[in-house]
């Protein structure tokens, strides 16, 4: 099950890594996917890659939010 997690989460951050530029919230989502990738590099007791997608995760949602500030997305998409 760890496994697949890892590799979900991973494919998510793929996804929405090539998607962002259509939308500020595939950033969002690409940060919330390093996030669920730092969770699984700590289960899998690999924390160096736990921490490295920590602040992948970190940096995507201060990005998010500055894009957000600067663009007015109507709630909800």
């Amino acid at each position: 099950m760890l496994t697949v997690f890892g590799a979900v989460a991973v494919t998510a951050m793929m996804l929405c890594y090539a998607l962002e530029s259509r939308s500020p919230w595939f950033t969002l989502g690409f940060a919330w996917s390093c996030l669920a990738s730092s969770a699984y590099g700590w289960a899998s007791g690999t924390w160096p890659f736990g921490v490295v997608e920590l602040v992948w995760a970190l940096v995507a949602f201060r990005k998010w939010r500055v894009l957000i500030s600067r663009k007015a997305v109507p709630p909800g998409l």
